[in-house]
């Protein structure tokens, strides 16, 4: 049960941003911290994909998440375990055999990061009506991406910056991932104090008069939705392509032109992302949510999709050409960022559409693990494809792998207006 008069604009971007940060640094940040301590592109790629896993299997557990507490003590908890996660994994980055150990780690946060995600999904589905979460769909989109920038952009630039003043690059990501530990310290803090006590725990009483529905209802009401195949290949497939992009981008940006790469530095990278990136992933998030919430999930759902996929061509060119300016990188980074902000949008919109219903929390981390399965088994073989193909018909073979995802689009049905404001509202 929740109260609606909670005060969104105060909570919903900052938990948003805790939810998005810890994926950002597992799945993301991992890869540059590998590469820099020389692990090469097949064992990053293998082994960063496989922390995945926990958002692949969260639905197992989250109807746990239903039933017992609230959702916000859920947050909170799993928000001060990766914390102190973090905190470790800068302690083990120094020895000898750190690279077990780290990943040991993040499993264990991602396990965490997982759990936070099914409690603050839930906590936005029930906190806000469907209209609102069309309004904040934008937001929320856009905070979460945010936190992956600055996990991408800010973090890593401090990393390239402690890499340059030390001169030992062990010690850089050591005292780069405690600062990542401090301030999602700080967030949890903030979280405790911002995001409203209104959901009320169910009493032992309340469940016998009222009893929950039981954990195999849950899934088998999920596999019982209209088009349930076409979902979950749509689901499987959207991300094909930006999966095995996501983990050797940032390989291909930092490898020495003599492999194929654009030879830039740890900083370079940070920065790209972390300044143009972040304002086009901004003004494409806050779009794609106002145009939703104006006119439907119908009229925009081809659009955005083409929006978040066609500027993989960019890298095409960049890995075919190799210019000398750094501005090509700049324009192919800020297409990339406003079609994903823009475009993914439609994808999250389509989940809050599965999802609808009974147990719609549940549901919500079925979909969502469905997603992270696509995630994760393409990442794993990303590697691979890379470097038998090279980056530049890499990057073609990425491009074709977003097809299917936007031929079965178009076999899906759902009302056009969804997500639509009503009017007076």
């Amino acid at each position: 049960m929740m109260k609606t008069d909670n005060r969104p604009w105060y909570w919903i971007p900052f938990l948003n941003f805790a939810s998005g940060l810890p994926y950002a640094i597992i799945i993301s940040v991992s890869v540059i911290m590998y590469k820099n301590l020389g692990i090469d592109n097949e064992d990053i790629g293998i082994y960063t994909s496989l922390l995945y896993l926990p958002w692949v299997i969260k639905p197992l557990w989250s109807p746990f998440i239903d039933m017992y507490a609230t959702k916000r003590k859920w947050f909170l908890a799993m928000q001060l375990v990766i914390s102190i996660a973090f905190l470790l994994v800068g302690l083990t980055i120094p020895m000898n055999n750190f690279f077990v150990i780290s990943l040991a780690i993040f499993w264990v946060a991602a396990f965490a990061s997982a759990s936070n995600d099914v409690a603050s999904d839930g906590f936005y589905m029930l906190a806000l009506e469907k209209e609102q979460q069309s309004f904040f769909l934008g937001i929320r989109s856009t905070f979460y991406r945010l936190s992956m920038l600055t996990g991408n952009g800010l973090i890593v630039i401090i990393g390239g910056y402690l890499e340059q003043e030390y001169g030992d690059k062990q010690k850089a990501w050591s005292y780069t991932m405690v600062i990542v530990g401090l301030i999602m310290a700080a967030l949890t803090i903030y979280n405790y104090f911002s995001t409203p006590r209104t959901e009320v725990a169910t009493t032992k009483d309340e469940k016998s008069l009222e009893p929950k529905v039981s954990f195999g209802a849950v899934f088998a009401s999920f596999f019982q939705k209209k088009q349930i195949g076409f979902v979950l290949a749509f689901i499987l497939l959207f991300r094909l392509g930006e999966s095995q992009l996501l983990k050797m981008l940032t390989p291909f940006l930092i490898d020495d032109q003599g492999v194929g790469g654009m030879g830039l530095t740890t900083q370079d990278v940070g920065i790209i992302y972390g300044t143009f990136g972040v304002i086009a992933l901004t003004v494409g998030g806050i779009i794609g949510g106002i145009v939703i919430s104006k006119d439907g999930l119908g009229k925009w759902m081809l659009p955005m999709i083409l929006a978040m996929h066609l500027p993989i061509i960019g890298f095409v060119l960049l890995a075919h050409f190799h210019p000398s300016s750094v501005y090509y990188i700049y324009a192919t980074v800020i297409a990339e960022q406003f079609g994903y902000g823009f475009g993914f949008a439609a994808f999250m919109m389509y989940l809050i559409y599965v999802a609808d219903g009974e147990s719609k929390t549940s549901h919500y981390s079925i979909a969502t693990g469905f997603m992270a399965l696509g995630m994760m088994l393409p990442g794993m073989a990303s590697g691979f494809i890379q470097e038998y193909l090279g980056y530049g018909n890499f990057f073609i073979w990425v491009f074709l792998a977003t097809i299917p995802g936007l031929i079965l689009s178009r076999f899906l049905i759902f009302p056009r207006d969804f997500g639509k404001k009503s009017e007076g509202k």
